[in-house]
Parts: C-alpha cells; sequence; structure tokens
C-alpha cells in the first residue's frame, strides 16, 4: 500500500507554544513519512557488523570471571566440576548497565537461578529422556522470567547452557548437592567481579544512561527535515525511557537526597523536556535544523560525568537570531541552553527542580509476572514457543540416536532468541556457519592435548572475546564461543575429539533447524495479532492525555503528570517493539505491511500528546471541543480494532494545537487506505481459491475419465 501523502494542509494559521498565548510558525506541512521498517535476510544482515561500540568492559569482565571461576573450581574440586563453577560465572554477563544497588540484588537472584538450572539438570541426568524434557522446562521458564523481569541480555541462553552441562557431570543423585554449590561458587565468583566497578566509579550506570539519552537526542535533532524522522524519534524515546528506568532504580534511600543525584536527575528532566519540545520542532518543520544544535547536545551528553566539559550556553545565541521569540525553535535552544547551565554545575539544589519523586523504586514482581501471562503479552507464547521447541529438539535427538542432544537443545535456543522468523533464520545461519568454524578451532585446540592450566586460560580467553564481539554481530561472536564451549564441555565429560566435532556440527544443524520450524510453527503471527490492540493502547492513552490537558476544569497534579507521560512512553515503545516483530513474524502478511503509516500516525499523535504535558500552563478548549475529541479518538479505536473504515466526520478546530488535528486526519486517511487494501486482498484470495477448486474439480474429472 502507498503511505499517506508527505504533506498535508491545515485550517490554522497559528500555533501558539508554551503558556500564556504565545506564538509558534504556520503548521501547514505534514513531515514525511519514514520508509517501512523491514528485516533482510542477506549476507550483509549475517556477516554485516550491527551499529554501537564493542564490548570491551563486559569482554574483560567475563575474562576475568571464568578465569577465577574455572581456577579456583579446580583447585579446590576437580577439573570436571570446576566446569560448573566455570559456568556459573557467567552471571557476570547480566545486568551489566544496571546501577550498582539494584545489581548487587538482581544478580543474586540471577545466581540462585544457575544453581536452580544445575539443580534440574543433575537430578534429571539419571534418564536422558528426563533430561531433554527439563532442559527444555528451563528453557522455557528462563524465557518467561527474564522478559517478564526485564532481564537484560544475554536472556535465558546461559540458564540452559548452564542446565545442560549439569545433565553429563559425572554423579549420582547424591552430587547433586555438590554440583549445586560449586556453581553458587562460580556465581559468587561472578557477582563479584560485576559488582567491582562499584568501587572506582559507583554513579557510571547512571551517568551512562543520561549521557545516552542525550546522545539520542543530538541524533534526533540531526534527524529533524529527513525521511529517518519517526525511526530516530523512536529510538530516542526508547532511550530517555531506559535512563528513567535507570534512575529510579538507583533511588535508594539517602542516596537520593545528595546534590550530585539531583543534578543528574535534573538533567534527565532536561533532556526529556527537549525530547518534546524537538518532537514539536520536528512536526512543524521539513528541512533539518542547524548542526550546531546537535553538536551542543553531543556536547551535553559529555558533560553529565564531566561538567567542566560543559558547552557555553551562550553558544546559542546565534541561532536565536532572526526567529521568533514565542516560536518552538527558539524554545528548544532556550531549553538546550537551560539544560547547559545545569550541567555546568557539579551540584544541584535539593529543592530545585530534579529531586520529586512520583514512582516506586522497584516495581512489583507480582504485577509484572501476572501481566506477562495475560492474553495480551507476547511474553506468553515466546516462553511456550521457547520451551516447547527445546524440549522437542532434544528429545528428537535422543530419538536419533545422539548422545549428545544438549547441543541441538542450546542451539534451538539460541535461534529462538532471534523473535521472529527473519530475525530467527538470520540468525540460525548465523550460529550455523560460526559453529563451523569455532570447531575447527575448538577441535585443533584439542588435537594438541592442552594441560588444565592452559585450558584455563583458553577458555576464559575465547568467552572473553566472544562477549567483546556479539555486540556487533553475532556471527563472530558464534565463532569465539564455540571454542570455549567445547573446551568446557569436553572438560567436563572427556570424549573423543574427532567425534565430538562430528557431532557438535550436527547437533549445530539440527538445533537451526529446530529453532526455525519452532519459529513457523508455533504461534507465527502472534505479534501480527496484537498490533492492532497495541495501535489502539496507544491511542487510548493519547485520548486521556490531551483530553486532560485541553479539559479546563482539569488540574493536573505534578505526580499524575509524571505517571501519564511514563504510561504514554512505554505505550509508544511497545508499539514499535510489536511492530518491527509483527513484520518479521509475517513478512507477507497483507495485514501487517500496510498498517506502517497508521503506525506513524499513532506514534506522531502520542509524542504530541507527550509534548502537551510539559506545558506548564496548557490553553483549554471548550467542553464541546473536549468532548468531540474523546468521541472522534473511540471512533479511531473502533474502527482499527473492527478492521472497518473510520466514521471520523469533521474534528473540532484546535486552534492551539493544530498537529494534533493534522495527524488525526493522517490516521483516518491511512486506516481508509490499509482497509481497502485488505478488501483487495481478501478478493484476490478468494478469487485464487476459487481457482484452485475448480483446478481440483477438473482434475477429479478427468480421473474419472
Amino acid at each position: 500500500m502507498g503511505d499517506v501523502p508527505d504533506q498535508e494542509t491545515s485550517d490554522e494559521s497559528d500555533d501558539p507554544a508554551t503558556g500564556g498565548g504565545e506564538q509558534k510558525p504556520p503548521a501547514r506541512v505534514r513531515p514525511a513519512v519514514a520508509e517501512r521498517p523491514r528485516h533482510r535476510m542477506n549476507l550483509f544482515a549475517i556477516f554485516g557488523l550491527g551499529s554501537g561500540q564493542w564490548g570491551w568492559a563486559i569482554g574483560a569482565k567475563a575474562t576475568i570471571a571464568m578465569a577465577l571461576a574455572f581456577s579456583l573450581g579446580s583447585y579446590v574440586f576437580t577439573p570436571q566440576l570446576a566446569t560448573l563453577a566455570a559456568l556459573g560465572s557467567m552471571t557476570v554477563l547480566y545486568e551489566r548497565n544496571t546501577p550498582y544497588g539494584y545489581r548487587a540484588i538482581a544478580l543474586g537472584f540471577v545466581g540462585l537461578g544457575f544453581v536452580a538450572s544445575v539443580m534440574v539438570g543433575s537430578l534429571s541426568a539419571l534418564n536422558p529422556w528426563a533430561s531433554a524434557v527439563a532442559v527444555g522446562a528451563i528453557a522455557g521458564v528462563a524465557t518467561w522470567l527474564c522478559q517478564a523481569l526485564r532481564v537484560d541480555r544475554p536472556g535465558p541462553l546461559f540458564f540452559v547452557l548452564v542446565g545442560a552441562i549439569a545433565t553429563i557431570i559425572p554423579g549420582g543423585f547424591t552430587e547433586v548437592p555438590l554440583h549445586t554449590a560449586i556453581a553458587a561458587v562460580g556465581a559468587a565468583v561472578g557477582w563479584v567481579v560485576s559488582m567491582s566497578g562499584a568501587l572506582i566509579r559507583g554513579r557510571h550506570p547512571e551517568n551512562q544512561a543520561v549521557a545516552q539519552a542525550f546522545v539520542q537526542l543530538a541524533a534526533l535533532l540531526r534527524a529533524i527535515g529527513t525521511r529517518r524522522l519517526d525511526h530516530v524519534q523512536h529510538d530516542a524515546s526508547v532511550a530517555v525511557a531506559e535512563a528513567w528506568r535507570i534512575m529510579l532504580l538507583a533511588q535508594a534511600r539517602g542516596y537520593r537526597d545528595t546534590p550530585e543525584v539531583a543534578r543528574l536527575r535534573a538533567l534527565l528532566r532536561w533532556v526529556s523536556d527537549i525530547h518534546l519540545t524537538a518532537t514539536d520542532v520536528s512536526m512543524a518543520r521539513t528541512s533539518p535544523l542547524p548542526e550546531e544544535a546537535a553538536r551542543f547536545a553531543d556536547e551535553l551528553a559529555v558533560a553529565v560525568a564531566r561538567p567542566e566539559r560543559a558547552p557555553d550556553p551562550d553558544a546559542l545565541d546565534a541561532l536565536r537570531k532572526g526567529l521568533r521569540p514565542r516560536s518552538w525553535e527558539p524554545q528548544l535552544y532556550n531549553r538546550l541552553a537551560r539544560a547547559a547551565q545545569a550541567a555546568r554545575r557539579p551540584e544541584h539544589e535539593n529543592t530545585d527542580r530534579g529531586l520529586e519523586l512520583y514512582d516506586t523504586r522497584f516495581p512489583s514482581v507480582g504485577n509484572s509476572l501476572r501481566s506477562s501471562l495475560s492474553r495480551d503479552s507476547l511474553i506468553r507464547p515466546t516462553a511456550l514457543r521457547m520451551g516447547i521447541t527445546v524440549a522437542l529438539a532434544g528429545v528428537v535427538g535422543l530419538a536419533l540416536g545422539m548422545d549428545r542432544f544438549y547441543w541441538i537443545s542450546i542451539t534451538a535456543t539460541t535461534v529462538l532468541q532471534g523473535g521472529n522468523v527473519v530475525l530467527t533464520v538470520n540468525r540460525s545461519a548465523q550460529r550455523a556457519l560460526g559453529t563451523l568454524l569455532g570447531v575447527a578451532i575448538g577441535a585443533g585446540a584439542l588435537f594438541l592435548d592442552p594441560a588444565l592450566v592452559t585450558v584455563i586460560v583458553v577458555a576464559s580467553l575465547f568467552q572473553g572475546l566472544g562477549q567483546f564481539a556479539l555486540t556487533r554481530n553475532f556471527f563472530y561472536g558464534t565463532v569465539l564461543i564455540t571454542p570455549m564451549a567445547l573446551l568446557l564441555a569436553h572438560t567436563a565429560a572427556p570424549y573423543p575429539v574427532d567425534a565430538l566435532a562430528q557431532a557438535r556440527i550436527l547437533d549445530t544443524i539440527l538445533g537451526s533447524i529446530a529453532g526455525m520450524l519452532g519459529a513457523v510453527l508455533l504461534w507465527p503471527r502472534a505479534s501480527a495479532a496484537r498490533l492492532p490492540p497495541t495501535i489502539s493502547d496507544v491511542l487510548d492513552r493519547a485520548r486521556l492525555a490531551i483530553t486532560a490537558v485541553l479539559d479546563p476544569d482539569v488540574r493536573l497534579s505534578p505526580e499524575r503528570r509524571y505517571r501519564m507521560r511514563r504510561d504514554l512512553r512505554a505505550a509508544l515503545v511497545s508499539l514499535r517493539g510489536v511492530y518491527d516483530s509483527a513484520i518479521g513474524d509475517v513478512p507477507r502478511a497483507t495485514t501487517t505491511r500496510p498498517l506502517w503509516p497508521v503506525v506513524v500516525a499513532t506514534q506522531r499523535t502520542g509524542y504530541l500528546a507527550l509534548a502537551a504535558l510539559t506545558l506548564e500552563h496548557p490553553p483549554a478548549a471548550s467542553h464541546i471541543t473536549v468532548q468531540r475529541l474523546d468521541l472522534a479518538f473511540k471512533e479511531l479505536q473502533e474502527a482499527l480494532l473492527h478492521r472497518r473504515t473510520p466514521r471520523l466526520g469533521a474534528l473540532p478546530r484546535l486552534v492551539d494545537y493544530p498537529r494534533i488535528n493534522m495527524e488525526l486526519r493522517a490516521l483516518s486517511s491511512s486506516m481508509r487506505t490499509a482497509v481497502a487494501e485488505d478488501t483487495r486482498t481478501a478478493e484476490l484470495q478468494e478469487k485464487r481459491r476459487a481457482q484452485r477448486e475448480k483446478r481440483h474439480a477438473q482434475q477429479e474429472i478427468d480421473a474419472d475419465l
């Protein structure tokens, strides 16, 4: 389907800015709709380097943690049992960006998860069929808990790896307590290594999160007036939402009242408000902003941790010359300048902007688990797909006579972490090719019959190098991690090297196929089915926010304003995540591709509602205008959920908020186009079905003759 028109005329001529009837530039042109995102299956997707930085820090920590845990386990116990300690040290790979106070607790629970995985694996080792099912159960439960509780990368993979290796460690039922204790020692080593940074840079995670929000803000300022705007807007919103989450997790009693933390919270408030002011600018401007504005935001990112590097607020004076004082662009530059003033101060007054808290430090675990099991959650089908696929892959491997079936289960787990069909296929190819090279490297090392000390050093180095490369490309990370896994598996249960290498390659191929089949056959349209309700949820939250701002009888308290902004931003982030997953789940789905302009219009409406919530004294509207606008939103939601053309009628005239009218009209237009395309597709499918039936009938007649 074609996108909605890039340009759209509005009836209004002026758009007041923040409070008091301030005037903004005419709003007559709608910014161009960004190109629809596409997940591709090609060579670049497999071998190309992704955006971001190399994992220097996590690579070093992974190397140190495994070397310490493996060495300690070998010294106190046996080399075979020491592999459990080495696997337990992989707790260092989790919660790498969260504040240290929260990380200390979260990593403790990750370590308990590793211990539980070892216990389940050791108990099931008495029967190989039970082991296959147990590894699948570990995969499903770990996927559910990691997604429901927002456990950072690498997700369920290492829980499955720890549990699978535990099934081959020699020993009977009486050795289970010893195995779990050794895994706990390794997890403790990983905990210590991960927490070591608190002694040097105690606030580094919070500084990094706020700085990353400024970096994404700079990218947004550069994207204004380009076709990349909608994608970069989403990335900036994700960065701001993540910064709020990190800061909230850091709010321990006493810590939150210090002037240094008040300054950090103030900077976060500024970057959040500047992001939404940039939204208004982006909706009113179709040409790029001056590069100086984006460079100013980059300098603010550096100043988060180094106040002496803060930019000069007067550096933006040249950009303000010749602009209407009450237009949105000067508002943007003024807020950037005021953020620079806050950044220049090493401390912040406790009573000033940035100290108020309107949320709990930790989200309720019970609520998170309950919501993950709801009908509208993607977590439930994802966890079931993982558990069923991994269990069946192991059972099939045993049925085919493969002693080390667990490699099939581990590979299937890795492949399914892609998330949707297209990404799963890409990851399957990366896993298979990377394993081929990694097995060659690992087998070559094992053929040299290295001493235990060499095994510890080499395995630790491969672990660190693999984590270093994984941040940019899964293929290169797999090439490096595979030798580490081979070394640990051979140490845990010695096996002929040539047979081990051959079995590893065959198991990887079968595991990759199992992962792809699981993605295709089990809930393949889960994301596509949840896309319309997710769009409706964003519209509903935008409706509540806009009507609350316009209603003359409503006075929003700071706490309610914060909660509305938090919930709406979370819904917007979820919307893009569901759409990106849906187009990968069903690449040819005619019900998904036409909804991209609908998603863009919904996203823009949501961000305009967020921007309206930042106004100190927003212009109100009449009661009848609020009621008509409320009915318009509800009609759009109903039409979307029932896949029909909206009967919108004439929108109320919003003189002070013309861009909201513009996006609602665009939303209605794009929904009509999507419904029309659905109708054409249905007619085409019906025509093809009739042709097939006619051919089958003719074949039956010919056969009778």
